[in-house]
């Protein structure tokens, strides 16, 4: 017996450590193996990270785990992702792995989990899931491969998507938290596979949203006829929402085509049901609602399915007079009725159509009905249906839980009938479209966060005609701003049912529209915490929007944006392709008028504009007060008093809120001051300069008429040089400044001499005599640092060099005027002149030298005494400011 253990106890060793040891004995045999199966197999790109073996994770059986998995497509999806997962699990018997590298390996189960699989079908009927290679090498009768063999008892997919494209059909699939799993044996010919499926899912089908990720389980069991691909549902239960749906019949797959009979219908006629339909965050909890009523669904779909068919179909939905009251909610929804069918009796894809009849229900004394057709479902669908009731909004929130910011509120009346057919929409050729009617909403009002004042539509009416909308009627009011408007939309069905931009004209006239009521206000805590600059890093740029297709003619008498008052605002604005385009605009602000045209698009990624503008006779003081632009672009405004007129054309790019961005503007102005006062105490580059220039006294400039031109780019105005006149001083200006108020500026001052007071005209006198009273001195100088701190440079030097310039070569004019007469005077001594009068006036001329007393200082030169007068002459500049009755009485 203890022999017996010994030897019990040897082979239980050696099997654990086979079982140890044969993961490593066999994984590099297994990768190889799956590789060459793979290559063997597939036209694709197969890639994992890692494989594993292990025998204990479900002994007896053996797992292999293959990690990361991935394959991509071939031409012609080259590079597409057919599929991709985090983990497969492959199970099979321990034997399995003894096999020869040439014999197929048996799979028992399979299992993916967190896999994503990308099914496409393109144009030309290319499927990117056709990628297996076929075999040529076999011979008929010779049923050995190599590879995986299916002998199936369990699979599962686990947390998976699956999405199915066909691109021709426009059908669009996608199958979203998938986890299935199925239970059989896929040994036997006939056998039956039990499965167990959940799901969110979305289909779209030609442009149209059939279902939104909505919830779908179905337990069902199927039985399988392997030899003869035919699968019959036994035991069958689906719920759709948490609509529950039986159904029973086969799904027959044939060479060239596939058969299907199925038939379904909803377990009972409850009228919850209906509710149970209603997506569940919607339909909220239905346990405890009370119904009348009843709500039945039951279909058939039989036929083939190929290139050519689709199954015939009739599937029909009724209810009759049901009621429906949820017990928190004070009333409750009656006089339900439901007559729905969609059906198709020949096979063909274009007979496919679905009817409405009498669908109504009533709320109070509130009664809405709806009747209709929707024909050829799969094709160029043709559109017949009839609206008709009163309905008071704020009743819905009262007999049915929705989840809303606000109560609804207003009276919504409609009586309108329409056909139509959608290629005609498409092809925008309303005449194809027959609509009449009218619908109106009264006393409605809205409130959101979004808006900063509760917005109220007095009256909104809308006249049906053929393809077009009138609108006779449309006033509504919000904060401070009313609106009364008029006008037509051309193409409301289309805007509805497909994807064209919203077109139409509208005439608006208000008395007072405040730009505010329609801008979120900056908090205070935002502001002082810099929370608000935060918000703008991650904030979305106003937008126009990209649907917009209208014309907008208005008259406004008051326009207020934020301190500013535009009276009489009118013209016309286009919105389009995101861009508003302004025509022939004009407003009167700030004693004048504003007239521009221009446009702003929010197209690209950073808004931009583009602008040409007329202001006309502008108050100085206000426009600088009001227009931030104008600030930027002349700041010297700030001390002016009077009017204004220019011509500006700029662009540049905008902030988020739709204000200029000034470091971008780009343009040129053409200003005039009409009339101008100055006061130089306004700005401290004035007040410097007039306690500076003795001679000048800086109130006394008159501006009238003046015009310059400014150009600017990049933060940057350059001036036109300009000249102006002071009292008899000549100013030339030239220079730059830039929006952040630094400035380069030269102002080259021709002052007369003889406003420099006596001492200067005895300084001269010495020189020039009585003529040198009207010469002028240049003097440069230099502004820079900016407008409030302005660094003044006053040139001295080179005032004296050019005043020395100027003496001296008056001094030259003068001896060559003396030379000039000399010389006349030798030839008329020579002609018999009077010699005795010249021997007189030279006699003359000697006594009044001899008189001359004699000095010991050595006498200057003439260059030395015309700088002497120059520093004389600048002295008098730079003096002491004189006193106003001073000024006054000289």
């Amino acid at each position: 017996m203890k022999k017996a253990f010994k030897i019990i106890g040897i082979a239980l060793l050696a099997i654990v450590i086979i079982l140890v040891a044969a993961p490593f004995l066999f994984e590099s045999q297994i990768k190889d193996y799956v590789r060459k199966t793979a290559n063997n197999s597939v036209d694709a790109q197969i890639e994992f990270s890692d494989i594993g073996l292990s025998l204990f994770r479900n002994f007896p059986q053996a797992t292999v785990v293959i990690e990361n998995f991935s394959v991509i497509n071939n031409e012609p999806f080259k590079g597409d992702t057919l599929a991709i997962g985090e983990e497969a699990q492959l199970e099979m018997s321990i034997k399995e792995l003894f096999k020869g590298a040439d014999e197929p390996k048996i799979l028992d189960n399979i299992k993916i989990n967190n896999a994503y699989l990308n099914i496409k079908v393109d144009s030309l009927g290319n499927a990117n899931y056709d990628i297996a290679i076929e075999d040529t090498t076999t011979t008929t009768g010779d049923s050995t491969s190599t590879g995986f063999s299916l002998d199936l008892k369990h699979y599962e997919i686990n947390n998976s998507r699956v999405k199915y494209l066909d691109e021709g059909q426009n059908l669009l699939l996608d199958v979203e938290e998938l986890n299935h799993q199925g239970t059989g044996d896929f040994s036997l010919a006939t056998s039956e596979l039990d499965t167990k499926s959940n799901a969110l899912v979305s289909l779209d089908f030609d442009g149209v949203n059939y279902l939104n990720r909505n919830k779908v389980a179905l337990d069902a069991v199927i039985q399988m006829d392997l030899e003869n691909m035919r699968y019959t549902f036994l035991e069958n239960k689906a719920t759709i929402n948490q609509l529950p749906l039986t159904f029973e019949g086969f799904v027959q797959v044939n060479e060239n085509n596939n058969e299907i009979d199925l038939s379904f219908q909803t377990p009972s006629s409850d009228f919850k049901n209906f509710l149970a339909v209603i997506p569940e965050t919607y339909a909220k909890n239905i346990e405890n609602v009370e119904t009348s009523g009843n709500f039945i669904v039951n279909g058939k779909i039989q036929g083939i399915v190929d290139e050519t068919y689709i199954p015939k179909m009739d599937i029909k939905v009724s209810s009759d007079n049901a009621s429906f009251k949820y017990p928190e909610l004070p009333k409750s929804v009656q006089d339900i009725n439901i007559d729905l069918q969609v059906l198709n009796e020949t096979g063909i894809l274009e007979d496919t159509y679905l009817t409405f009849n009498d669908v109504t229900f009533r709320i109070d004394q509130d009664k809405f009905a709806t009747n209709g057709s929707v024909k050829n479902l799969m094709g160029n669908m043709l559109i017949d249906m009839s609206l008709q009731g009163t309905l008071n909004l704020a009743n819905l929130n009262k007999a049915y839980p929705l989840e809303l910011e606000q109560e609804l509120n207003g009276i919504l009346t409609a009586d309108v009938t329409t056909q139509f057919d959608m290629n005609s929409i498409e092809k925008e050729q309303y005449q194809n479209v027959k609509s009449n009617g009218t619908a109106s909403i009264r006393n409605f009002s809205y409130k959101s966060p979004e808006i900063p004042n509760e917005l109220k539509i007095a009256n909104a009416t809308m006249n049906f005609n053929q393809g077009n909308v009138r609108v006779p009627e449309l006033k509504l009011s919000t904060g401070q701003t009313d609106i009364s408007a008029t006008g037509n939309i051309e193409n409301l069905m289309g805007f509805l049912f497909t994807d064209q931009n919203l077109k139409g004209n509208f005439k608006v006239n208000s008395d007072v529209f405040a730009i505010n009521d329609f801008m979120i206000a900056e908090t205070e805590t935002e502001a002082e915490t810099g929370a608000q600059i935060s918000a703008q890093a991650t904030k979305e740029a106003v937008k126009i929007p990209s649907f917009l297709d209208t014309e907008l003619a208005f008259a406004v008498n008051t326009v207020i944006y934020d301190n500013l008052k535009l009276k009489d605002a009118k013209g016309s604005i286009i919105l389009r392709d995101e861009t508003a385009t302004l025509q022939n605009i004009s407003t009167n602000i700030f004693g004048g008028n504003i007239a521009l045209t221009g446009n702003v698009s929010t197209k690209g990624t950073t808004p931009t504009f583009n602008m040409d503008l007329a202001l006309n006779a502008l108050n100085i003081a206000e426009s600088f007060n009001g227009l931030e632009m104008l600030q930027g672009l002349a700041p010297v405004a700030q001390a002016l008093q009077g009017k204004l007129q220019t011509n500006l054309k700029l662009n540049g790019n905008l902030n988020e809120d739709l204000t200029p961005q000034l470091s971008t503007l780009a343009g040129n102005a053409l200003a005039e001051i009409l009339t101008a006062e100055v006061n130089p105490e306004k700005l401290a580059l004035l007040s410097r300069l007039d306690q500076q220039l003795d001679f000048i006294n800086l109130s006394d400039l008159d501006l009238d008429k003046l015009k310059t031109k400014l150009t600017f780019n990049d933060g940057m105005v350059q001036i036109e040089p300009f000249s102006f006149n002071v009292k008899g001083v000549d100013v030339k200006v030239s220079g730059s400044h830039g929006f952040d108020m630094n400035m380069d500026y030269t102002l080259a001052l021709d002052v007369p001499a003889k406003l420099l007071g006596s001492q200067v005209g005895n300084a001269l006198s010495k020189l020039s005599g009585d003529e040198l009273q009207n010469m002028m001195v240049a003097l440069p100088i230099g502004l820079k640092g900016t407008f409030q701190n302005p660094q003044i440079n006053i040139n001295m030097q080179q005032a004296v060099s050019n005043l020395t310039q100027r003496i001296v070569e008056k001094q030259k004019e003068d001896l060559k005027d003396r030379g000039k007469d000399a010389i006349k005077d030798i030839i008329n001594k020579q002609m018999g002149g009077n010699q005795q009068q010249q021997t007189d006036s030279i006699a003359s001329q000697d006594s009044t030298q001899t008189q001359t007393p004699k000095t010991e200082d050595k006498p200057k030169s003439q260059e030395e005494q015309v700088k002497d007068a120059a520093k004389d002459i600048l002295g008098g500049i730079f003096g002491k400011k004189k006193k106003q009755t001073d000024t006054t009485s000289n």
